[in-house]
């Protein structure tokens, strides 16, 4: 077989993804945070955008996005104002939020606020700072006393002597080593030897609420170990929990807004998930003007890179905009009924309502949240499989809130098994089986029925 080289000339079709295409579809994909992230590094490297908070609504230029490439620079000459500037009121008041958040102080700044106002000696002093130190957020030492007195140098008799004083701090439990140490600090001077106990020997036996053992070990009546039991759940397994600061709060801005309007459900896409991007007025001025060449040529590529971004992010707003309008379409009954009426929903059927790709919808959708007159909720959450039932899919959510109906409702002297609850959703026309039951109670935090039992 002879080997020869040739020159063939072949047309093919191919995706091609252009930077362009693929920033799109980047900006598309972040979230609120991870978009300003993105912006800020852009404005920090293109001289030609600026960025401008919004406050209220604002009229867009609009863009085609499927219009073919033109001359930007002739395009900025027609048009003075490329901005996403809203009308601002100078009537307004502006208000910063700062001025409305107080200050929390944090467990070991509580604990050392304590510290400072006793008496005690230098040695002593430091001792209590270096385990106030080593207490984790949620008020547990991390360290045993043995490691601490090989580190400082000191006996641990000494270190136990200080712990006990940093045990008497506020909040009650603090500088504890294990649950049953904290426990039992809560509980003090209490001369009741039940509760003490069961704390220092049946803490297995209270989360699993074996009543009728504990009260055949102590020859008491179930009803006064179940209020034992009651007692002891109300103490705080974790007290510095409470000191978390400001700097752990997670705010989430929704990226949309559903209102019901005079008898109708309007969408309002969020501006402040997108910040207002406007081309710099001083370089499109001397990018007008000419002059330099290599001036010119550096200005025109950072305009031509300035105006895909405000594309990509108007082209962002639109998708989120016409997601959630398809949301709102298929859910009607969620907003009307409550998550009861859900139906399931998967990203195939938005994507063939508003004409594109399952991935451009979970893009869409990850991440994002909506604001609704039953509350925030993220967008995928409007998204579940369907189970069959008499009146035909239902919704993994709608059974879910069906199984917890049931539950409030029970005997608490005789809680329901998870066989008894599939049994009743069969009746009301859903076949769930038994494992399903239990799948969808523990992904809701509900306990067996042995651990909801009451006496």
């Amino acid at each position: 077989m002879k080997l020869s080289y040739n020159l063939n000339l072949e047309q093919t079709q191919k995706l091609i993804l252009t930077p362009e295409l693929r920033q799109a579809i980047q900006l598309l994909q972040y979230n609120s945070l991870e978009l300003n992230e993105y912006l800020t590094k852009e404005l920090q490297e293109n001289p030609m955008l600026e960025m401008e908070r919004a406050t209220g609504d604002f009229e867009s230029v609009t863009i085609d996005t499927n219009e073919p490439e033109f001359d930007w620079k002739d395009f900025a000459e027609k048009y003075d104002d490329i901005s996403y500037r809203q009308q601002i009121d100078k009537n307004h008041e502006n208000k910063n939020i700062e001025a409305y958040i107080s200050y929390d102080p944090t467990l070991r700044e509580h604990l050392m606020s304590q510290l400072s106002v006793l008496k005690i000696g230098d040695l002593d002093r430091k001792i209590a700072e270096y385990l106030i130190n080593n207490i984790d957020d949620n008020g547990y030492m991390t360290m045993a006393t043995e490691e601490i007195a090989e580190q400082i140098n000191i006996s641990v008799e000494k270190v136990e002597k200080v712990l006990e004083l940093v045990q008497t701090f506020e909040p009650t439990g603090v500088g504890a080593r294990n649950l049953k140490e904290c426990l039992l600090l809560q509980v003090g001077e209490m001369s009741n030897e039940i509760i003490i106990n069961l704390i220092e020997n049946h803490l297995e036996d209270i989360a699993n609420n074996r009543i009728l053992k504990i009260s055949k070990e102590y020859n008491l009546s179930p009803q006064a170990v179940q209020n034992a039991f009651d007692f002891i759940r109300t103490l705080e397994p974790k007290p510095g929990r409470m000191f978390k600061g400001n700097s752990d709060i997670r705010y989430i801005i929704p990226d949309a807004t559903i209102q019901f309007v005079d008898g109708e459900y309007i969408i309002i896409v969020n501006d402040y998930t997108g910040p207002r991007l406007k081309i710099n007025n001083f370089y499109r001025s001397i990018l007008k003007d000419g002059g330099d060449s290599k001036t010119t040529e550096f200005l025109q590529d950072k305009f031509n890179s300035a105006m895909w971004i405000i594309r990509s992010i108007e082209q962002r707003r639109q998708t989120i905009y016409k997601v959630v309008e398809s949301i709102l379409k298929f859910q009607y009954n969620f907003f009307e009924n409550g998550e009861k009426a859900l139906v399931p929903l998967t990203l195939k059927d938005v994507a063939d309502d508003i004409g594109m790709h399952e991935s451009t919808i979970s893009r869409a959708t990850n991440g994002k949240y909506v604001q609704t007159p039953r509350g925030l909720y993220e967008l995928k959450y409007f998204f579940s499989a369907g189970l069959s039932s008499v009146q035909g899919d239902v919704s993994s959510v709608s059974v879910k809130s069906m199984i917890k109906d049931i539950i409030e409702k029970e005997n608490s002297k005789k809680p329901l098994s998870d066989q008894q609850i599939s049994n009743l959703l069969k009746e009301k026309g859903t076949k769930i089986s038994r494992r399903t039951v239990a799948k969808y109670r523990e992904e809701m935090n509900i306990p067996a029925s042995n651990l909801r039992k009451r006496l």
